[in-house]
């Protein structure tokens, strides 16, 4: 991979890093005749709850596939200010009906209870594990979940996984991927980062070490986060 045209350009030439790119997951939208199948009227739904960039896409291409128009008085609830932004691709920005939080659920949780009257619809993967689910039961917001896409693991064969002293994960299905492409992985000494606390949670559910989690108040990228901690375990050798 080109570095020079990567985010991580500066780490790799700070600490003489050799990063491999690799994603664990793929992406598989829904048709328009798998979601109907749900039975449910998107129109009908007054807010849209974004947790990722995935969910944006998949919700207006299949908007598009089935002929649906969504009304100019949609009020959408993003996690991240990144997919606030990441809106404009689709949708006019316009501060009045985007609200976003910063990687925090319960940030997120606070915004929605402030228009606790709208009808929220959540687009997501099968088997979606974002804390905000959890967070809208129990305060008895008025949402539905939309499956919209599937999230599958990646064919990782050519991968020697043991080679790696650093493992990045920004999703909580990635690690599902670890073990379907490498049952018989074993942590033994090797670093885990994890970005989001529902990435750290699955990390930690599977009896692994997480080492580095962002994003935190002192490291809100990932890329801070892993510099951070290479500064500071440098600096003890």
């Amino acid at each position: 991979m080109d570095y020079e045209k990567s985010p991580y350009y500066d780490l790799v030439k700070k600490h003489n890093l050799n990063i491999t790119f690799r994603k664990f997951i793929k992406i598989e939208g829904l048709t328009g005749q798998e979601f109907r199948r749900y039975k449910i009227n998107i129109p009908d739904h007054s807010a849209i709850i974004f947790t990722c960039k995935n969910a944006v896409d998949h919700f207006f291409r299949l908007c598009g596939e089935m002929r649906l128009r969504v009304a100019d008085t949609t009020k959408y609830f993003c996690v991240s200010e990144s997919t606030a932004y990441y809106l404009q691709k689709y949708v006019q920005f316009r501060k009045r009906k985007i609200f976003h939080g910063n990687e925090n659920p319960a940030e997120l949780l606070t915004l929605i209870k402030k228009h606790a009257t709208e009808k929220f619809l959540l687009p997501c993967t099968e088997d979606h594990k974002h804390e905000i689910i959890n967070l809208l039961e129990a305060n008895k917001i008025n949402y539905k979940k939309a499956i919209i896409y599937k999230t599958l693991p990646s064919d990782l064969a050519d991968i020697k996984i043991e080679d790696y002293q650093m493992l990045v994960f920004f999703s909580p299905f990635g690690i599902n991927s670890l073990y379907t492409n490498f049952p018989k992985f074993e942590q033994n000494g090797v670093l885990i980062a994890a970005f989001g606390p529902t990435t750290a949670k699955a990390i930690k559910d599977a009896g692994l070490k997480l080492t580095i989690g962002a994003p935190s108040e002192i490291a809100p990228s990932m890329i801070m986060a892993i510099d951070q901690y290479l500064e500071k375990n440098n600096k003890k050798r």
